[in-house]
């Protein structure tokens, strides 16, 4: 093999290894990346059914119910205009609590049941997720919407 086919192998034979290495990366990146829905888009069916995303707003008051297990909790997430079940198996954090903000990761079932795999409640007093303080904002001028008309 002449020194020029040689280069050429090289550089042929790094290519492919940085083009498959890129493809690697994308497809582990595409398959962690999880997306936010509110209450009201899951509603009207803008999240996907049976892939994993967050749903977040506030637990709605009087809506946590704990069953005999001691560790499976239902819940209701408002963002004031829907509201969407929850479900959750596991140890809820401290913080958590009704009228407050949360965000669960986990799939929406067949039978309208959000089942979390991750609870997050917010950090103090005044915290609450970014992406759930959007979603009640724009629930709430949506609501102001259909009251003015």
């Amino acid at each position: 093999m002449k020194p020029r086919h040689k280069k050429l192998a090289i550089i042929a034979s790094g290519v492919t290894a940085l083009g498959i290495a890129s493809i690697l990366v994308l497809n582990a990146f595409q398959s962690n990346l999880v997306f936010f829905f509110s209450p009201t888009q899951v509603a009207n069916n803008e999240a996907p059914m049976g892939k994993s995303f967050r749903i977040g707003g506030l637990v709605e008051e009087g809506s946590i119910k704990r069953q005999t297990d001691g560790l499976t909790v239902n819940f209701v997430v408002t963002d004031t205009a829907k509201v969407i079940p929850v479900q959750y198996t596991g140890i809820l954090p401290d913080l958590f609590k009704e009228g407050k903000g949360v965000v669960a990761q986990g799939k929406l079932t067949d039978d309208g049941i959000f089942r979390a795999d991750e609870v997050l409640a917010k950090h103090d007093e005044n915290y609450m997720p970014p992406e759930a303080a959007e979603a009640l904002e724009q629930a709430d001028k949506a609501r102001q919407t259909v009251l003015v008309q």
